[in-house]
């Protein structure tokens, strides 16, 4: 990738988007001095016009930018840099310089896979979680089961909030199975990317 710093006047602008959720989190400029220690470090780093100097993303407040991947536009004079936040990315607090939730909904998933572990590990009393680990994978699996009755039933002659609860429940009853033999979502979606034909 070439960039070209000359015909921007020495700076070219940097958009920077979070690696897993797709939202632009800010804008920044680099010289070819700040491109390079991105490059060679991994981490963030822009050319400041306020402070004259090369700075890193996360400097002081430790809210860093890990770099995943980094892609010129075809003009030779953009940046696009996908990066994974180490916390919110704004100098006022927020997530994203546009003030937008650097969250998608379907992250929950992933995060309600982690409390399920959690759950797994710690089996608190009184937890619905706990007393299907404690019945075991069995009545997991029946349970999965009858979820899908259940969903199939709402969408055929359901109404569409009923067809969304039971489906919710199916996928809540299939993490817990999957938590249960050591699996992740993630299995699930790197076996149907490998289906996929696009």
């Amino acid at each position: 990738m070439k960039l070209d710093f000359e015909k921007m006047g020495g700076l070219i602008p940097a958009i920077v988007q979070d690696n897993n959720t797709n939202k632009v989190l800010m804008l920044g400029f680099m010289n070819e001095e700040a491109y390079e220690e991105t490059r060679e470090t991994g981490k963030v780093t822009f050319f400041s016009r306020t402070k004259n100097r090369l700075w890193m993303k996360g400097e002081t407040s430790g809210n860093t930018l890990q770099v995943v991947s980094m892609m010129v536009d075809c003009d030779n004079d953009t940046i696009l840099i996908k990066a994974v936040p180490a916390g919110p990315v704004c100098h006022t607090g927020a997530d994203t310089c546009f003030g937008e939730k650097n969250v998608e909904d379907i992250m929950f998933l992933k995060y309600l896979q982690d409390f399920i572990e959690q759950r797994r590990q710690e089996m608190p009393e009184g937890s619905y979680t706990t007393s299907l680990f404690l019945k075991g994978v069995n009545r997991m699996a029946q349970k999965v089961g009858e979820e899908a009755v259940e969903t199939v039933i709402e969408a055929t002659n359901g109404t569409e909030e009923g067809f969304i609860y039971e489906a919710s429940d199916l996928i809540y009853h299939l993490i817990v199975l999957l938590t249960s033999k050591g699996l992740r979502l993630e299995d699930l979606a790197r076996e149907l990317k490998k289906r996929h034909k696009g």
